[in-house]
């Protein structure tokens, strides 16, 4: 088996090879665990491996495969988890030492639904402390590289999942979003990103941040492969997406916020992208929305009284084990009213309903999924107000998506680390899927 070739190869790919019995699960997840024992900066991507589980699950793929009993399009797949989703047995501290030693007993419900489908757990990456930033660097644990720039940050909290996929050492990871934590990695490191609608996937067994907001959601080589996982962890077939095409599509740029302070090489990588996607048939249409606007201007006191909530206890009882600037996040949910916190709650609700009726004639909207490019990590570390702005211009547009209670797909527009992302309304991921397909296509040959 030439190792090399596959892991340049997508989930779906895989998983059709298995079936077919041109590639063995084993030898694959061999493969994968002797790669990420010898990578130099494995321990930086994988906070730990779970080679024991992984070669059980991997030898009884190889047997339902040789007896043409295949769980599904993903059976004998390798897959990493963030270090937020509970594995039985194994320490699950989502890249905190406030939580050093946590192992619990059972998996997380979707991880349980993703090893009945037959994939294999390779173990946990690294991520954020809490997942409360989005530039993936976290010196309480470990910052995995960027694949684009060895002194950049990956993007986070899901950093080390997106390290894991593009340096070669998963087929597919799992991360979360819950303010563009699956986004922003898969963009910076040149992947494919869900978000999937909050509430959609079971939370069941995920270490919390925002609970309004936690989503579940997948980071890989194509569209293809986030949407079987998606359908593995609903145990539900994929949907068709053959013959996806963005002729006659009607597309909304989101001008205005998305495009503030935005940098020359994402600005220039998102027109591009936008102009392939009218090559390709699509309707391009651009409008600044209100609703936009305005639900971004609650997102601190949306965001930031849930999360402290959340992790206050442990939080205040031992803020000398917490990197300052996550600290200092996670400190700033005290500091507003609870009728200030409800009365937020209200307004954004009436911008979601807002939004959608001025978006229902388009099937997506369009905007860059981050408006800048991984910043140097050793001055994220050692200037913190530089940390603090960059954090909040990162996520910017990504929470544009968590605040509106949309669904959404970043795909990378083939200049390094520039993604684009496209927007759909709730609960319309096979939609979302089906038309990030076509996209895909079309920015494939630039």
């Amino acid at each position: 088996m030439n190792f090399d070739t596959w892991t340049r190869a997508s989930a779906s790919d895989m998983g059709r090879a298995i079936r077919n019995g041109t590639l063995c699960p084993v030898e694959l997840t061999e493969c994968y665990l002797d790669a990420i024992a010898a990578h130099p900066d494995g321990t930086r991507i994988f906070a730990r491996r779970t080679r024991a589980r992984a070669m059980d699950e991997a030898m009884a793929a190889r047997g339902r495969a040789r007896a043409g009993l295949s769980r599904g399009p993903l059976d004998g797949v390798p897959v990493s988890w963030k270090d937020l989703f509970d594995t039985a047995g194994t320490a699950t501290e989502a890249g905190t030492a406030l939580l050093q030693g946590r192992v619990p007993d059972t998996d997380a419900a979707v991880l349980t639904a993703m090893t009945q489908a037959g994939t294999v757990c390779l173990g946990k990456t690294q991520m954020t402390e809490f997942a409360y930033s989005g530039l993936g660097l976290n010196p309480v644990t470990a910052t995995p590289p960027c694949i684009n720039d060895p002194e950049a940050v990956p993007g986070g909290s899901s950093s080390g999942a997106a390290a894991s996929v593009a340096f070669g050492l998963a087929a597919v990871a799992i991360g979360s979003d819950t303010g563009g934590s699956v986004r922003i990695p898969a963009a910076w490191n040149d992947l494919v990103g869900l978000k999937t609608t909050a509430g959609r996937l079971s939370l069941a067994g995920v270490v919390p941040l925002a609970p309004k907001f936690d989503t579940v959601g997948p980071l890989a080589r194509s569209v293809e492969d986030c949407a079987q996982v998606l359908a593995a962890m609903e145990a539900r077939p994929a949907p068709d997406l053959r013959g996806a095409s963005l002729s006659g599509c009607r597309l909304l740029v989101l001008d205005g916020a998305p495009f503030d302070g935005i940098r020359d090489v994402p600005q220039h990588g998102f027109e591009e992208a936008v102009d392939r996607l009218a090559q390709a048939g699509a309707q391009i249409s651009r409008a600044k929305l209100a609703p936009v606007e305005d639900a971004l201007a609650l997102s601190a006191i949306i965001y930031t009284p849930e999360c402290y909530a959340q992790w206050r206890h442990l939080v205040d009882a031992r803020p000398e084990d917490m990197f300052a600037p996550i600290l200092e996040r996670f400190r700033s949910g005290r500091e507003h009213l609870a009728s200030d916190y409800l009365a937020a709650w209200d307004a954004l609700l009436r911008h979601r309903t807002a939004y959608l009726a001025q978006t229902a004639g388009f099937d997506a909207a369009l905007l860059p999924t981050a408006p800048n490019l991984p910043p140097n990590a050793r001055r994220l570390r050692e200037d913190l107000a530089y940390f603090t702005t960059e954090n909040l211009l990162t996520l910017r547009n990504t929470r544009i998506a968590n605040m509106l209670g949309l669904c959404a797909l970043t795909l990378p527009t083939g200049l390094p680390s520039v993604g684009l992302t496209l927007m759909a309304p709730p609960m319309a991921e096979d939609r979302l899927l089906r038309l990030g397909t076509a996209a895909e296509h079309a920015l494939a040959d630039w």
